[in-house]
Protein backbone atom coordinates (compact mmCIF):
# COMPACT_ATOMS: atom_id res chain seq x y z
CA UNK A 1 0.00 0.00 0.00
CA UNK A 2 3.05 2.48 1.01
CA UNK A 3 4.56 1.36 -1.74
CA UNK A 4 1.73 2.44 -4.25
CA UNK A 5 1.26 5.42 -2.89
CA UNK A 6 4.70 6.20 -3.43
CA UNK A 7 3.87 5.32 -7.21
CA UNK A 8 1.05 7.31 -7.77
CA UNK A 9 1.97 10.64 -5.62
CA UNK A 10 5.61 10.63 -6.86
CA UNK A 11 4.84 13.11 -9.71
CA UNK A 12 6.98 16.44 -10.03
CA UNK A 13 5.67 19.46 -9.44
CA UNK A 14 3.03 20.20 -12.72
CA UNK A 15 2.55 23.47 -11.95
CA UNK A 16 6.37 24.66 -11.37
CA UNK A 17 6.59 22.83 -14.52
CA UNK A 18 4.15 24.79 -16.42
CA UNK A 19 5.13 27.97 -15.29
CA UNK A 20 8.84 27.73 -16.15
CA UNK A 21 7.83 26.57 -19.61
CA UNK A 22 5.23 29.80 -20.14
CA UNK A 23 8.06 32.14 -18.69
CA UNK A 24 10.75 30.63 -21.61
CA UNK A 25 8.06 30.94 -24.12
CA UNK A 26 6.97 34.84 -23.15
CA UNK A 27 11.37 35.46 -22.97
CA UNK A 28 11.38 33.94 -26.36
CA UNK A 29 8.91 36.22 -27.90
CA UNK A 30 10.27 38.97 -26.26
CA UNK A 31 14.25 38.68 -26.65
CA UNK A 32 12.94 38.27 -30.52
CA UNK A 33 11.11 41.38 -30.20
CA UNK A 34 13.54 43.64 -28.35
CA UNK A 35 16.80 42.34 -30.02
CA UNK A 36 16.19 42.25 -33.75
CA UNK A 37 16.60 45.66 -34.17
CA UNK A 38 19.49 45.99 -32.36
CA UNK A 39 21.20 43.18 -34.05
CA UNK A 40 20.28 44.18 -37.40
CA UNK A 41 21.92 47.16 -37.33
CA UNK A 42 25.12 45.37 -35.17
CA UNK A 43 25.40 42.30 -37.08
CA UNK A 44 23.10 42.59 -40.51
CA UNK A 45 20.84 39.91 -39.26
CA UNK A 46 17.82 40.25 -37.14
CA UNK A 47 17.72 36.74 -35.97
CA UNK A 48 20.87 36.54 -34.61
CA UNK A 49 20.47 37.09 -30.67
CA UNK A 50 17.23 34.53 -31.22
CA UNK A 51 19.13 32.10 -33.06
CA UNK A 52 21.32 31.67 -30.13
CA UNK A 53 18.66 32.33 -27.54
CA UNK A 54 16.77 29.36 -29.12
CA UNK A 55 19.92 27.51 -29.07
CA UNK A 56 20.08 28.31 -25.32
CA UNK A 57 16.38 27.42 -25.02
CA UNK A 58 16.87 23.93 -26.59
CA UNK A 59 20.16 22.88 -24.60
CA UNK A 60 17.81 24.27 -21.21
CA UNK A 61 15.45 21.83 -21.91
CA UNK A 62 17.39 19.25 -22.21
CA UNK A 63 19.52 20.32 -18.70
CA UNK A 64 15.90 20.28 -17.20
CA UNK A 65 15.02 16.87 -18.38
CA UNK A 66 18.04 15.28 -17.11
CA UNK A 67 18.45 16.90 -13.56
CA UNK A 68 14.91 16.56 -13.14
CA UNK A 69 15.33 13.02 -13.55
CA UNK A 70 18.64 12.53 -11.48
CA UNK A 71 18.28 12.15 -8.00
CA UNK A 72 18.43 14.80 -5.99
CA UNK A 73 20.54 13.20 -3.13
CA UNK A 74 23.46 12.67 -5.48
CA UNK A 75 24.35 16.59 -5.39
CA UNK A 76 25.47 15.78 -2.19
CA UNK A 77 28.90 14.48 -3.87
CA UNK A 78 28.89 17.40 -5.96
CA UNK A 79 28.71 19.68 -2.58
CA UNK A 80 32.64 20.19 -1.80
CA UNK A 81 34.15 19.83 -5.49
CA UNK A 82 32.17 21.97 -6.71
CA UNK A 83 32.92 24.74 -4.37
CA UNK A 84 36.18 24.23 -5.06
CA UNK A 85 35.79 24.30 -8.22
CA UNK A 86 33.67 27.85 -8.29
CA UNK A 87 36.22 29.24 -6.79
CA UNK A 88 39.30 28.41 -8.86
CA UNK A 89 36.44 29.55 -12.28
CA UNK A 90 36.23 32.80 -10.48
CA UNK A 91 39.77 33.22 -9.47
CA UNK A 92 40.03 32.35 -13.57
CA UNK A 93 38.46 35.30 -14.70
CA UNK A 94 39.89 38.33 -12.68
CA UNK A 95 43.19 37.41 -13.98
CA UNK A 96 44.11 39.45 -17.23
CA UNK A 97 44.00 37.64 -19.99
CA UNK A 98 41.54 35.17 -18.80
CA UNK A 99 38.00 37.14 -18.04
CA UNK A 100 35.94 38.47 -20.66
CA UNK A 101 35.24 41.83 -20.01
CA UNK A 102 31.85 43.62 -21.13
CA UNK A 103 29.88 46.61 -20.28
CA UNK A 104 32.86 48.08 -17.45
CA UNK A 105 32.21 44.26 -16.16
CA UNK A 106 34.90 41.24 -16.35
CA UNK A 107 32.06 38.27 -15.40
CA UNK A 108 32.73 36.04 -18.16
CA UNK A 109 34.94 33.24 -19.55
CA UNK A 110 35.34 32.69 -23.49
CA UNK A 111 34.07 29.26 -24.80
CA UNK A 112 34.67 28.80 -28.29
CA UNK A 113 31.97 30.26 -29.86
CA UNK A 114 29.76 31.23 -26.34
CA UNK A 115 30.69 32.62 -23.29
CA UNK A 116 30.34 31.52 -19.69
CA UNK A 117 29.29 33.97 -16.89
CA UNK A 118 30.83 31.90 -13.79
CA UNK A 119 28.65 33.74 -10.74
CA UNK A 120 25.83 32.11 -12.48
CA UNK A 121 26.89 28.42 -11.55
CA UNK A 122 28.72 29.94 -8.57
CA UNK A 123 25.27 30.99 -6.90
CA UNK A 124 24.02 26.69 -7.83
CA UNK A 125 26.98 25.15 -6.49
CA UNK A 126 26.86 27.46 -3.51
CA UNK A 127 23.54 26.42 -2.45
CA UNK A 128 24.27 23.01 -3.16
CA UNK A 129 27.21 23.32 -1.26
CA UNK A 130 25.51 24.74 2.20
CA UNK A 131 22.67 22.23 1.46
CA UNK A 132 25.08 19.62 2.66
CA UNK A 133 27.32 21.27 4.74
CA UNK A 134 24.29 22.27 7.00
CA UNK A 135 22.54 18.40 7.15
CA UNK A 136 25.84 17.02 8.48
CA UNK A 137 26.21 19.77 11.03
CA UNK A 138 22.64 19.82 11.93
CA UNK A 139 23.11 18.42 15.12
CA UNK A 140 25.63 20.82 16.26
CA UNK A 141 23.79 24.25 14.34
CA UNK A 142 23.99 26.35 17.15
CA UNK A 143 28.03 26.24 17.69
CA UNK A 144 29.21 28.98 16.14
CA UNK A 145 32.74 27.74 16.10
CA UNK A 146 31.97 24.53 14.98
CA UNK A 147 29.07 25.09 12.20
CA UNK A 148 29.78 28.75 11.04
CA UNK A 149 33.52 29.49 10.45
CA UNK A 150 33.86 27.00 7.15
CA UNK A 151 31.06 27.94 5.28
CA UNK A 152 31.70 31.62 6.26
CA UNK A 153 35.42 31.69 5.26
CA UNK A 154 34.27 30.39 1.73
CA UNK A 155 31.64 32.65 1.49
CA UNK A 156 33.66 36.01 1.96
CA UNK A 157 36.53 33.80 -0.86
CA UNK A 158 33.35 33.68 -3.11
CA UNK A 159 31.97 36.87 -2.25
CA UNK A 160 35.21 38.80 -2.31
CA UNK A 161 35.98 37.19 -6.02
CA UNK A 162 32.61 38.34 -7.46
CA UNK A 163 33.12 41.75 -5.83
CA UNK A 164 36.43 41.76 -8.16
CA UNK A 165 34.72 41.65 -11.31
CA UNK A 166 32.65 43.82 -10.07
CA UNK A 167 29.53 42.07 -9.60
CA UNK A 168 27.91 43.54 -6.88
CA UNK A 169 24.11 42.17 -7.69
CA UNK A 170 25.61 39.04 -7.58
CA UNK A 171 27.50 39.35 -4.19
CA UNK A 172 24.02 40.50 -2.32
CA UNK A 173 22.20 37.53 -4.04
CA UNK A 174 24.73 34.79 -2.79
CA UNK A 175 25.25 36.43 0.99
CA UNK A 176 20.98 36.40 0.79
CA UNK A 177 20.62 32.74 0.19
CA UNK A 178 23.67 32.10 2.94
CA UNK A 179 21.76 33.69 5.52
CA UNK A 180 18.47 32.24 4.62
CA UNK A 181 20.19 28.19 4.33
CA UNK A 182 21.83 29.22 7.65
CA UNK A 183 17.98 30.36 9.36
CA UNK A 184 16.04 27.60 8.03
CA UNK A 185 18.32 25.05 9.62
CA UNK A 186 17.91 26.47 12.69
CA UNK A 187 20.79 28.67 13.57
CA UNK A 188 20.80 31.15 16.51
CA UNK A 189 19.53 34.44 15.30
CA UNK A 190 22.34 36.09 17.15
CA UNK A 191 24.47 35.08 15.23
CA UNK A 192 22.92 36.00 11.66
CA UNK A 193 22.34 39.27 12.88
CA UNK A 194 26.05 39.91 14.04
CA UNK A 195 26.67 38.81 10.15
CA UNK A 196 23.93 41.53 9.17
CA UNK A 197 25.68 43.98 11.57
CA UNK A 198 28.99 43.52 9.84
CA UNK A 199 28.24 43.56 6.24
CA UNK A 200 25.95 46.60 5.95
CA UNK A 201 29.10 49.03 6.83
CA UNK A 202 31.04 46.47 4.45
CA UNK A 203 27.93 47.42 1.72
CA UNK A 204 28.23 51.38 2.66
CA UNK A 205 31.77 51.05 1.64
CA UNK A 206 31.76 49.42 -1.60
CA UNK A 207 28.81 52.05 -2.55
CA UNK A 208 31.36 55.16 -1.30
CA UNK A 209 34.48 53.78 -2.55
CA UNK A 210 33.19 52.76 -6.38
CA UNK A 211 32.15 55.99 -8.43
CA UNK A 212 29.99 54.25 -10.45
CA UNK A 213 28.05 52.43 -7.61
CA UNK A 214 27.79 55.95 -6.16
CA UNK A 215 26.31 57.33 -9.49
CA UNK A 216 24.00 54.66 -9.63
CA UNK A 217 22.27 55.23 -6.22
CA UNK A 218 22.34 58.90 -6.42
CA UNK A 219 20.36 58.47 -9.98
CA UNK A 220 17.93 56.31 -7.89
CA UNK A 221 17.13 59.05 -5.79
CA UNK A 222 17.33 61.53 -8.42
CA UNK A 223 17.48 60.36 -11.84
CA UNK A 224 16.25 64.01 -13.15
CA UNK A 225 19.34 65.65 -12.07
CA UNK A 226 21.63 63.73 -14.49
CA UNK A 227 18.73 62.41 -17.36
CA UNK A 228 21.95 62.35 -20.70
CA UNK A 229 24.12 60.12 -17.95
CA UNK A 230 23.71 58.35 -14.65
CA UNK A 231 19.81 58.55 -14.47
CA UNK A 232 19.66 57.78 -18.61
CA UNK A 233 18.42 53.72 -18.41
CA UNK A 234 16.60 54.11 -15.63
CA UNK A 235 14.50 57.17 -17.13
CA UNK A 236 14.01 55.30 -20.28
CA UNK A 237 12.73 52.80 -18.64
CA UNK A 238 10.04 54.86 -17.01
CA UNK A 239 8.87 55.88 -20.75
CA UNK A 240 8.68 52.23 -21.24
CA UNK A 241 6.31 51.66 -18.14
CA UNK A 242 4.37 55.00 -19.41
CA UNK A 243 3.92 54.22 -23.08
CA UNK A 244 2.48 50.84 -22.38
CA UNK A 245 -0.68 52.31 -20.60
CA UNK A 246 -2.92 49.61 -19.67
CA UNK A 247 -2.40 47.23 -22.61
CA UNK A 248 0.60 48.40 -24.17
CA UNK A 249 1.26 49.46 -28.04
CA UNK A 250 1.07 45.77 -29.16
CA UNK A 251 3.75 43.17 -29.97
CA UNK A 252 6.72 44.36 -31.86
CA UNK A 253 5.41 47.46 -31.90
CA UNK A 254 7.43 49.51 -28.79
CA UNK A 255 9.38 52.34 -29.80
CA UNK A 256 11.90 52.36 -26.48
CA UNK A 257 13.89 49.42 -28.26
CA UNK A 258 14.93 51.33 -30.90
CA UNK A 259 18.39 52.40 -29.11
CA UNK A 260 16.55 54.41 -26.82
CA UNK A 261 16.16 51.78 -23.62
CA UNK A 262 19.87 50.29 -22.97
CA UNK A 263 20.42 46.55 -23.17
CA UNK A 264 16.31 46.19 -24.09
CA UNK A 265 16.73 42.13 -24.33
CA UNK A 266 18.64 41.51 -21.49
CA UNK A 267 18.80 44.10 -18.06
CA UNK A 268 15.40 45.89 -19.36
CA UNK A 269 13.56 43.21 -21.18
CA UNK A 270 11.00 43.83 -18.73
CA UNK A 271 10.66 47.30 -19.73
CA UNK A 272 9.85 46.31 -23.59
CA UNK A 273 7.19 43.65 -21.97
CA UNK A 274 5.59 46.78 -20.00
CA UNK A 275 5.38 49.13 -23.27
CA UNK A 276 4.40 46.12 -25.66
CA UNK A 277 2.38 44.46 -23.12
CA UNK A 278 1.33 47.47 -21.14
CA UNK A 279 0.62 47.10 -16.89
CA UNK A 280 -1.56 43.40 -17.79
CA UNK A 281 2.09 42.50 -19.24
CA UNK A 282 3.46 43.47 -16.34
CA UNK A 283 1.15 42.04 -13.93
CA UNK A 284 1.28 38.70 -15.91
CA UNK A 285 4.87 38.55 -15.49
CA UNK A 286 4.91 38.95 -11.75
CA UNK A 287 2.10 36.65 -11.06
CA UNK A 288 4.30 33.68 -12.88
CA UNK A 289 6.79 34.81 -10.91
CA UNK A 290 4.51 34.44 -7.53
CA UNK A 291 3.58 31.30 -8.70
CA UNK A 292 7.23 30.07 -9.12
CA UNK A 293 8.39 31.30 -5.85
CA UNK A 294 5.63 29.64 -3.96
CA UNK A 295 5.62 25.91 -5.39
CA UNK A 296 9.33 26.63 -5.10
CA UNK A 297 9.25 27.12 -1.02
CA UNK A 298 6.15 24.34 -1.12
CA UNK A 299 8.27 21.76 -2.58
CA UNK A 300 11.14 22.96 0.37
CA UNK A 301 8.92 22.74 2.86
CA UNK A 302 6.75 19.27 1.96
CA UNK A 303 10.13 17.51 1.49
CA UNK A 304 11.13 15.59 4.68
CA UNK A 305 14.80 15.46 4.56
CA UNK A 306 16.56 18.14 5.45
CA UNK A 307 19.23 18.36 2.73
CA UNK A 308 16.11 18.13 0.21
CA UNK A 309 14.33 21.22 1.90
CA UNK A 310 17.50 23.46 2.04
CA UNK A 311 18.25 22.73 -1.49
CA UNK A 312 15.01 23.58 -3.09
CA UNK A 313 15.07 27.06 -0.28
CA UNK A 314 18.20 27.61 -1.92
CA UNK A 315 17.25 27.35 -5.76
CA UNK A 316 14.00 28.90 -4.91
CA UNK A 317 15.36 31.52 -3.40
CA UNK A 318 18.65 32.37 -5.93
CA UNK A 319 15.70 32.92 -8.65
CA UNK A 320 13.01 34.55 -6.56
CA UNK A 321 16.01 37.61 -5.63
CA UNK A 322 17.08 37.41 -9.27
CA UNK A 323 13.65 38.49 -10.31
CA UNK A 324 12.76 40.52 -7.55
CA UNK A 325 15.69 42.79 -8.03
CA UNK A 326 15.99 43.21 -11.73
CA UNK A 327 11.61 43.91 -11.64
CA UNK A 328 12.35 46.33 -8.46
CA UNK A 329 15.49 48.05 -10.00
CA UNK A 330 13.88 48.29 -13.66
CA UNK A 331 10.54 49.76 -11.96
CA UNK A 332 12.91 52.53 -10.00
CA UNK A 333 12.55 51.04 -6.70
CA UNK A 334 16.20 49.80 -6.49
CA UNK A 335 19.41 50.74 -7.77
CA UNK A 336 20.13 49.01 -11.07
CA UNK A 337 22.09 46.26 -10.65
CA UNK A 338 22.99 44.63 -13.87
CA UNK A 339 21.02 41.41 -13.33
CA UNK A 340 19.46 39.73 -15.85
CA UNK A 341 15.52 38.77 -15.42
CA UNK A 342 15.70 35.20 -15.35
CA UNK A 343 13.98 33.07 -18.04
CA UNK A 344 13.11 36.44 -19.74
CA UNK A 345 16.32 37.62 -20.34
CA UNK A 346 18.92 36.83 -23.18
CA UNK A 347 21.69 34.39 -22.10
CA UNK A 348 22.65 31.20 -22.28
CA UNK A 349 24.43 30.90 -18.58
CA UNK A 350 21.55 32.41 -16.57
CA UNK A 351 18.50 30.44 -18.91
CA UNK A 352 20.90 27.11 -18.64
CA UNK A 353 21.47 27.79 -14.82
CA UNK A 354 17.60 28.75 -14.10
CA UNK A 355 16.74 25.62 -16.09
CA UNK A 356 19.01 23.50 -13.87
CA UNK A 357 17.75 24.54 -10.44
CA UNK A 358 14.19 23.93 -12.05
CA UNK A 359 15.09 20.59 -12.65
CA UNK A 360 16.53 20.19 -9.27
CA UNK A 361 13.44 21.23 -8.20
CA UNK A 362 11.11 18.75 -9.99
CA UNK A 363 13.25 16.26 -9.32
CA UNK A 364 12.94 16.98 -5.49
CA UNK A 365 8.76 17.50 -5.73
CA UNK A 366 8.63 13.99 -7.34
CA UNK A 367 10.70 11.80 -4.31
CA UNK A 368 9.23 14.20 -1.56
CA UNK A 369 6.30 11.40 -0.99
CA UNK A 370 8.57 8.84 -1.25
CA UNK A 371 10.76 10.15 1.53
CA UNK A 372 7.74 10.71 3.72
CA UNK A 373 6.62 6.91 3.17
CA UNK A 374 10.29 6.57 4.02
CA UNK A 375 10.42 8.75 7.46
CA UNK A 376 7.49 7.04 8.44
CA UNK A 377 8.32 3.45 7.65
CA UNK A 378 11.56 4.24 10.12
CA UNK A 379 9.66 6.09 13.06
Amino acid sequence: MGEQSSLTRGRPDIALFIVTIILVVIGTVMIYSSSSIIAMEKYGDGYHYIKKQLLFVLIGLGVMAVTSRFPYRYWKKAAYPGVLISIALLSLVVIPGFGLKAGGATRWLRAGYLSFQVSELVKIMLVIFLAHYLTKKIGHIKEFSRVFVIPLVIMMIIVGLVLCQPDFGAAVIMVAVFMLMFYLAGSRIVYLAGIVAAVIPVGVVLILHESYRMQRFMSFLNPWEDPSNAGFQIIQSFISFGSGGAFGVGLGNGMQKLFYLPEPHTDFILSVIAEEGGFVGVVIIILLFCIFVFRGFAISFNCTDMFGMLLASGLTTVIAMEAFINMAAVMGLLPTKGLVLPFLSYGGTSLMMCMLAVGILLNISSRREQNRGEMEGRS
